[in-house]
């Protein structure tokens, strides 16, 4: 046997071994992690000019918004209205955004394991009341994904604290990697 008929039959074998477990994989799937995270926000109103009161949930960044016409580049933002905190999708402040979330009422954040699909629960425009220990599901600002596809991507949060006298919201959260999907958890 040559060396090219050798190297042809080995390389034909490897790939008949490879596609029984190529089969059983989606090949385009998104292997994500659970890794939530603790985030510290300000109110907007807050008196301290250049401190975070907005966050990018997806790639998880911290934003300060100095006018309310700041571009949108962030998800939501905390602010205090008629006393109490409220979370502020862009388009509570006229920011065009695909940004929303709603309430996951019943769920703690370790059993909130889907976003809901009716887009009618979600707020995109208008204050939402923000309440330690309920838990929120998030749709994201739209991104650019692969294949040339526009990606929302969906989270979860809980606000742990607020401290109203300081103007602080302090909140767990979780954001799937996967384009689009409403699993707040990761697929086994």
């Amino acid at each position: 046997m040559t060396a090219m008929k050798f190297r042809n039959f080995f390389l034909v074998g490897v790939v008949a071994a490879a596609l029984p477990a190529a089969c059983s994989d989606d090949p385009f799937a998104v292997r994500w992690q659970e890794n939530p995270d603790t985030v510290r926000l300000f109110a907007i109103s807050h008196p301290t000019p250049n401190l975070p009161s907005a966050f990018d949930f997806f790639p998880r960044t911290p934003v300060r918004i100095e006018a309310a016409t700041t571009g949108g580049s962030w998800d939501l933002a905390v602010d205090v209205r008629d006393g109490a905190f409220v979370w502020l999708p862009p388009g509570a402040l006229g920011i065009v955004s695909q940004s929303a979330l709603t309430t996951l009422d019943g769920e703690t954040f370790e059993s909130a394991d889907r976003a809901p699909g009716d887009m009618d629960l979600y707020v995109s425009d208008a204050a939402v009341p923000l309440s330690p220990g309920q838990v929120y599901a998030l749709r994201t600002r739209r991104h650019p994904g692969l294949f040339g596809t526009q990606c929302n991507y969906y989270g979860k949060i809980e606000p742990l604290s607020v401290d109203a006298a300081e103007g602080i919201v302090v909140f767990q959260f979780d954001v799937s990697g996967a384009c689009n999907s409403r699993d707040l958890v990761p697929p086994d």
